[in-house]
C-alpha cells in the first residue's frame, strides 16, 4: 500500500517518534511505501509531499518539532479543499491516510473519512484535552518543562518578594496548569474550567503573605477567564478553525494584583517554549507506542479509528471518541490543588 502521513496543528515534543515508528515498522516489518505530506492538511491541497524511508527517519525519535511540517489550515473553510485533498490522494495513488493531530485535525479526518478517506488519527495536543485517550504525547514533557521554568521563579520571587505569574498553554482545558501548579508548589492556581473572582485571588495572596511567606507564585492556563464583571480582558482574532488568538491573561492579572495587593508582581509567559526541545523519555516511548499501533490499523484496514492509551494499553478506538467531547480537568484533581492554593 501507499500510505500518506501528515501532521496538523501546533507541534509538540513526540511527532517525530510517532513519524519513525510509522516508517520503520510501515516500510520495514509490511512493506508499505509511507508519504509524508508537508504542513499538515494543507500539504495535501497543494500537493506537497516528502520522501520517508527507515534511513530517513533513523535517530528522529529524540528531536523535537515536526519534520513534516505543520500549520492549522481547514480544508473545509479553504476554496475547494476538500476536493483538492481528493485529487491529491488519487494523484498519489494513495490508499490510506495517518493523521497525527489535536481535535481540529482529527476532526477533518473524521470528515474526511465520510467522503470515502480510508483514515486513521493518532492524537496529539499538549494540552492533553482529547477525550479518547487517558493522556495524549507532548503533555509529560510540558509539564516537566513548565515546573522547571517556575522552580527557578520560586527564587527570584522570594529574593525580591514578589508575586510571580507563570502563564502555561491550555486554551480549554487547565490539565497542564494543575499538574505544573501541583509539581511547583504554587500558591495559585487558575484554569479554564473554573472561572476566577480577582478579588479572591488577591486575597488567596494576601492571607498567603500575612502567614509568612514574603512572596507568592501564581500558575494560569493561557484559557482561564475571571467571572463576568470582575476584569476586562482584551479579544484577540480567530484562526481557521474559529479559535481565538489567546494570550494576554498573565499580563491583566498582573496589573490586576499589583495595584489591589500593593505587591510588586511580574508575568513570565512560558508560551511555545513549552511545545519545542527535546521530549522526555516517556513522550518518545508513548509516541512510540501510538505510531506503531496506527500502522497496525492501517494493516487491519480499521479505518475511522484513532489510537489511545487506556491505563498501560493502546488501543484503537472510534475516532469520534477522540473529537467529539473535550476532556477537562478531573474534579478529583481540582480538589488535590485545592489543599494547598
Amino acid at each position: 500500500m501507499r500510505i500518506g502521513m501528515l501532521t496538523g496543528g501546533g507541534d509538540c515534543p513526540g511527532l517525530n517518534a510517532v513519524i519513525r515508528a510509522v516508517v520503520t515498522k510501515g516500510e520495514g516489518i509490511y512493506g508499505h511505501e509511507i508519504i509524508g505530506f508537508r504542513h499538515g492538511w494543507r500539504g495535501l491541497i497543494e500537493d506537497e509531499t516528502m520522501e520517508l524511508s527507515v534511513t530517513s527517519v533513523r535517530s528522529l525519535a529524540r528531536r523535537g518539532g515536526t519534520v513534516l511540517g505543520t500549520a492549522r489550515t481547514n480544508p473545509f473553510k479553504t476554496e475547494d479543499g476538500v476536493a483538492r485533498i481528493l485529487d491529491t490522494l488519487k494523484r498519489q495513488r494513495i490508499d490510506a491516510l495517518i493523521a497525527i493531530g489535536g481535535e481540529d485535525t482529527l476532526g477533518v479526518a473524521a470528515k474526511l473519512g465520510e467522503v470515502g478517506v480510508n483514515c486513521v488519527g493518532v492524537p496529539k495536543t499538549i494540552d492533553n484535552d482529547l477525550s479518547g485517550t487517558d493522556y495524549t504525547f507532548g503533555f509529560q514533557t510540558a509539564v516537566q518543562i513548565a515546573t522547571e521554568a517556575i522552580d527557578r521563579l520560586h527564587t527570584t520571587a522570594e529574593s525580591h518578594d514578589r508575586v510571580m505569574i507563570a502563564e502555561v498553554m491550555g486554551r480549554h482545558a487547565g490539565w497542564i496548569a494543575l499538574h505544573t501548579g501541583i509539581a511547583s508548589e504554587a500558591d495559585v492556581i487558575l484554569v479554564p474550567e473554573e472561572p476566577f473572582d480577582i478579588d479572591e485571588v488577591c486575597a488567596r495572596i494576601h492571607h498567603h503573605h500575612a502567614t509568612g511567606a514574603n512572596y507568592s507564585i501564581v500558575v494560569v492556563a493561557e484559557g482561564a477567564v475571571p467571572q463576568e464583571g470582575t476584569m476586562t480582558l482584551q479579544a484577540g482574532g480567530v484562526d481557521d478553525f474559529g479559535h481565538v488568538r489567546l494570550g494576554g491573561i498573565g499580563a491583566a492579572l498582573q496589573g490586576e494584583i499589583e495595584s489591589r495587593t500593593g505587591f510588586e508582581t511580574r508575568v513570565t509567559i512560558l508560551g511555545h517554549i513549552l511545545r519545542g526541545g527535546t521530549p522526555t523519555a516517556y513522550d518518545r516511548v508513548l509516541g512510540t507506542r501510538f505510531g506503531i499501533t496506527a500502522i497496525d490499523a492501517v494493516e487491519q484496514g480499521r479505518f475511522g479509528t484513532m489510537v489511545a492509551l487506556r491505563g498501560e494499553h493502546i488501543e484503537i478506538v472510534d475516532i469520534h471518541e477522540g473529537v467529539d467531547v473535550l476532556k477537562t480537568v478531573d474534579r478529583d484533581l481540582l480538589d488535590v490543588a485545592a489543599v494547598f492554593t
